[in-house]
C-alpha cells in the first residue's frame, strides 16, 4: 500500500488522460522479510566470533573442580566453526545478506514512489529476489566448508561470483527500466545514488573477481601480488563506499523526509555531496596499503582523496540532520527519527574517522590492529544498521495498514543497539590503540618490551569481553524488534484493498519553459519548497536522462580507477623482481589452498612493514618482488596473530605440526583454533595438476614437464616432497602417522615463505 499520489499534470511535465497504476509492495515485503531474516542470523554470527576469541578461557573457566563452560572448546575445535571459517560468512552476511536486503527494499518501495511506475517487470522482481537469497545461502553454506578466493570481502568462488553478476544486471536492468518508463520528470537526488550504487558496484565486481578457474569450486585470481593488493583494496574500500554508503545515502534522501514530514535541507548541497562523493571515493582504496610492499605514491594519492572525503561525507551529514531541523520534538517520541538520527550521525563519526586513519602517521598505529574492526563496525552498525531498522520500521505500519504494535518496545531496542554500539566501537579503539603501542614499544636496552607476540593478545582479553557484550546487547534489541514486527504483523488490515494511483504519462520533448522553478520536494508528496535551482539548469536536465546520468557516473569513477591502476599494470618498474623468487613448489601451492581455506589471512599477515619494530620483531620488510607468483595475494589486514612472512625455517616441522594441533602447547594463552583435522585429511594430490596448469595459464614459470601425461611429474614431485617432511618429522621424535596429510603441505607453505629472498639489492631487475 503506498500514499495517494500527489503530483499534478504540470509537475510530470506532460498533460492529457491519466493514467492508473498499482505499485508492487509485495517485492518490498519479501524483502523486508529477508533483511530481518539475515540481520539475526548475521549479527549472531558477530556474537559467536566475538566469542570465540575469548573461548579458551572461558572454556578452561573452573567453579571448584568443574569446568561448566568447556562446549565453548567447539568453536576452536570444529573444523567448521574456527574464527578462520566464520568470519568470512559473518562479513558477507553483514554486508550483502542483510545490508544488501535493506538497499533492496527500499529502492524497490522508493523507486516506484519517485517515478509513480510500478516496477518495470514483476518477473525481474521476483527473480532478483529469489536469486539473490541463493546467492546468500551458497555463501552460507561454501564459506564454513573452507571454500574461498581468499580476497577479503569478495571471498565467494566464481560460480558464486558469476551468479552474482547476472542477478545484480537483473536489478540493475528493473530499476533503470522503471525510470525510464516513469512519469515524473526528473530523477529525485535518492535516484542519484542509487544509480550510482548499480554502475561501480559492477564496475567494482567483475574487475576484482576476474580469476581462472581451477576447478568447479576454485579458482586463482588473474592479477598476483602488488597489482592484486591493489584491485582488492580498490574493491574493498569501494563495496564500502558504493554498497554501504551511496544507497543508504539515497535511502536517507528519501525516508528521512518522509518521517520528519520536513523538505531536504538544500538540493545545491545534495548535488555537490553525490558529484564529490562519486568523483572521490574511487580514489581512496590505496590508503588501506601505507607502508607495505606497494609504491608509496599510491598510498600517499589514496591518503589525500581520503582526507578531502571529509567535506562531502560531512556535507551529507550536514544535509541529513538539518532536514531534521522544525521537526526535534518529533525526535523524542518517533523511535523511528531516533534510529535515523542516530544512523546519520554515525556516518557523520565514521567519514570522520575513516579519513584520519588513512593519515599515514595514524596509520602506522592503526593499522592490522582492532582499532579498524571497531571503525568499520561503528559504520555498519551505527549507521547501516539504524538506518535499515528505522526504515523497517517505518515501512512496517504503511505496507500492512497497522500501527506498530508497540513504541516503547522499539525504544528499548534503539537504547540497547545505541550503547551496544558504543561499547563495541569504544572497545575496539581502546584494543587498537594497546595493540599498536605494546607492539612498537622497547625498553631502556632498546629491546623490544613485549617480544612474545601472545603477550599483546591476552591483554586485550577485557576488550574482547565488553566488545562480545556490546554486540549481544545489540542481538537483544534486533530480537525485540523482531517480535514487535511479529506482533505488528498480526494486527494487520487483512482485506485491506490495493490503492490505484493516477499520473499522466511523461510527455516526451518535453522542454520547461524559461525561468521554470520546480518545487522538487512535491516528488516525494511533502509539498514544501527547498532551495531553488534556477542556476543548476545542466543538472536538471541531467535529471531527466537516466541511462546518461549512469555513464557520467562510471566516467566520475573511471578516471581515478586508472590513474592509479594503469603505473602498476604498465610500468614493470614499480614492481621489480628478485631474480631468486621461485614459483611454489606443487606441494607449497597445495599448503597455501590449505592456508587460504582455512582463513588463515583473517587472522595472520604477511606483509613486515619498514618500521624498526617490525623488523625487529619479524625481520627484513617485504619487497613487491617477493609476492610476484601469488594469485591471491595474502598480505592480511589484521595480526590476531603474528605476521607469518619470515616464518620459513624459523622453527622444525615437529613445531609446526605440533602448533597446529594445538596453538597452546606452544603459546598458552593462545587464542588460535586448533587444526586436528589437518593431521587426519589426505592431501588431494589428484587435484595438483589442474592448480600448476592454472598458475602457469597466469604466467608462472613451472616447467612444462610438470604438465605432461596429466601433471604426473607434479604429483610425483608433491608425494617426494610430504615424504621428505614426514621422514624429518619421525627423526625429529615427532608424528609417525601424518604422511600424505594436509599437514605437510601446510607446513611445507609456511617453511616457505620468506626463505628466497637471498638476493642483494644489486640482483634486483625491473623486468
Amino acid at each position: 500500500m503506498g500514499s495517494q499520489s500527489t503530483t499534478g499534470v504540470g509537475q510530470g511535465g506532460g498533460g492529457g488522460r491519466l493514467e492508473e497504476f498499482v505499485y508492487n509492495d509485495a517485492i518490498v515485503k519479501k524483502f523486508m522479510f529477508a533483511t530481518m531474516l539475515w540481520a539475526v542470523v548475521s549479527m549472531s554470527a558477530g556474537v559467536l566470533i566475538a566469542l570465540q576469541l575469548v573461548a579458551p578461557t572461558i572454556a578452561e573457566l573452573r567453579i571448584g573442580d568443574a569446568q561448566p563452560f568447556a562446549f565453548f572448546s567447539l568453536f576452536y575445535e570444529v573444523e567448521w566453526l574456527t574464527f578462520g571459517r566464520l568470519r568470512p560468512l559473518h562479513t558477507n552476511a553483514a554486508i550483502f545478506a542483510f545490508a544488501g536486503n535493506v538497499i533492496f527494499m527500499g529502492i524497490y518501495y522508493s523507486t516506484q514512489r519517485l517515478c509513480k511506475a510500478r516496477m518495470w517487470s514483476d518477473l525481474l522482481s521476483n527473480i532478483h529476489f529469489w536469486g539473490w537469497q541463493m546467492i546468500i545461502v551458497s555463501a552460507a553454506v561454501t564459506l564454513p566448508l573452507g571454500i574461498t578466493s581468499g580476497k577479503e570481502y569478495a571471498e565467494l568462488e566464481w560460480p558464486i561470483d558469476i551468479a552474482i553478476t547476472v542477478i545484480w544486471v537483473v536489478f540493475g536492468l528493473n530499476m533503470l527500466m522503471t525510470m525510464v518508463k516513469r512519469r515524473e520528470r526528473h530523477l529525485y537526488v535518492a535516484l542519484w545514488f542509487y544509480i550510482a550504487t548499480f554502475a561501480v558496484v559492477a564496475v567494482l565486481h567483475v574487475f576484482n573477481s576476474l580469476a581462472v578457474p581451477a576447478g568447479w569450486l576454485k579458482s586463482y585470481s588473474v592479477y598476483a601480488g602488488v597489482q592484486d593488493a591493489q584491485m582488492q583494496w580498490w574493491y574493498g574500500h569501494n563495496a564500502v563506499a558504493f554498497f554501504l554508503t551511496t544507497p543508504f545515502l539515497g535511502l536517507m534522501y528519501y525516508f528521512l523526509p518522509k518521517a520528519a514530514e520536513r523538505p531536504v535541507f538544500s538540493y545545491k548541497l545534495s548535488i555537490v555531496h553525490f558529484w564529490s562523493l562519486v568523483f572521490l571515493y574511487i580514489w581512496a582504496g590505496p590508503h588501506h596499503l601505507h607502508y607495505t610492499a606497494m609504491p608509496q605514491w599510491a598510498g600517499t594519492l589514496g591518503m589525500l582523496f581520503s582526507l578531502m572525503l571529509w567535506m562531502p561525507s560531512w556535507g551529507g551529514m550536514i544535509n541529513g540532520l538539518m532536514t531534521l531541523r522544525g521537526a526535534w520534538h518529533k525526535v523524542a517520541s518517533d523511535p523511528v527519527l531516533k534510529f535515523f538520527m542516530i544512523a546519520v550521525t554515525f556516518y557523520g563519526m565514521s567519514t570522520f574517522e575513516g579519513p584520519m586513519l588513512s593519515v599515514k602517521s595514524v596509520n602506522a598505529l592503526s593499522h592490522y590492529t582492532d582499532w579498524t574492526i571497531g571503525h568499520v563496525h561503528g559504520g555498519t552498525l551505527g549507521w547501516n544498521a539504524f538506518l535499515g531498522f528505522g526504515i523497517v520500521y517505518w515501512l512496517m505500519p504503511r505496507l500492512y495498514g497497522t500501527k506498530l504494535w508497540s513504541k516503547p518496545l522499539a525504544d528499548w531496542h534503539f537504547w540497547l543497539g545505541t550503547i551496544g554500539i558504543f561499547l563495541y566501537w569504544i572497545s575496539m579503539q581502546w584494543a587498537g590503540i594497546t595493540q599498536g603501542l605494546m607492539w612498537r614499544a622497547f625498553d631502556d636496552s632498546g629491546a623490544l618490551a613485549y617480544p612474545d607476540f601472545v603477550e599483546t593478545v591476552t591483554k586485550l582479553f577485557p576488550m574482547y569481553y565488553i566488545r562480545a557484550f556490546g554486540g549481544t546487547l545489540f542481538v537483544v534489541g534486533l530480537l525485540m524488534m523482531v517480535f514487535n514486527l511479529i506482533k505488528t504483523f498480526g494486527t494487520r488490515d487483512k482485506d485491506a484493498a490495493e490503492i490505484v494511483h493516477r499520473a499522466p504519462a511523461l510527455q516526451k520533448g518535453y522542454v520547461e519553459p524559461a525561468g521554470y522553478k520546480s518545487n522538487l520536494q512535491n516528488v516525494i508528496g511533502l509539498g514544501q519548497k527547498v532551495d531553488q535551482v534556477t542556476n543548476l539548469s545542466w543538472h536538471r536536465r541531467w535529471e531527466g536522462w537516466p541511462i546518461r546520468f549512469t555513464v557520467f557516473v562510471i566516467c566520475a569513477i573511471m578516471v581515478g580507477t586508472l590513474v592509479e591502476a594503469l603505473p602498476l599494470f604498465l610500468v614493470k618498474s614499480n614492481i621489480p623482481t628478485i631474480s631468486t623468487v621461485k614459483p611454489y613448489t606443487p606441494l607449497e601451492l597445495m599448503g597455501r589452498e590449505t592456508y587460504i581455506a582455512e582463513g588463515c589471512y583473517n587472522c595472520h599477515s604477511q606483509m613486515i612493514r619498514p618500521m624498526w619494530a617490525e623488523t625487529q620483531r619479524y625481520g627484513e620488510y617485504s619487497k613487491p618482488g617477493e609476492f610476484v607468483y601469488d594469485h591471491p595475494f595474502q598480505w592480511g589486514s589484521r595480526r590476531i596473530g603474528p605476521d607469518l612472512h619470515r616464518e620459513g625455517g624459523t622453527r622444525g616441522h615437529d613445531w609446526h605440526v605440533r602448533h597446529l594441533e594445538d596453538p597452546r602447547w606452544s603459546s598458552p594463552g593462545s587464542i588460535m583454533p586448533a587444526y586436528k583435522h589437518l593431521l587426519k585429511k589426505d592431501i588431494p594430490y589428484d587435484k595438483i595438476p589442474s592448480r600448476v596448469r592454472v598458475m602457469s595459464i597466469l604466467g608462472v614459470p613451472y616447467d612444462e614437464a610438470l604438465l605432461v601425461n596429466g601433471g604426473e611429474l607434479a604429483i610425483e614431485s608433491a608425494r617426494e616432497q610430504a615424504a621428505g617432511i614426514n621422514a624429518q618429522l619421525i627423526e625429529q621424535g615427532g608424528y609417525q602417522d601424518v604422511e600424505g596429510k594436509q599437514v605437510l603441505a601446510l607446513v611445507a607453505y609456511l617453511q616457505r615463505l620468506g626463505t628466497d629472498i637471498s638476493a642483494t639489492p644489486e640482483e634486483e631487475v625491473a623486468e
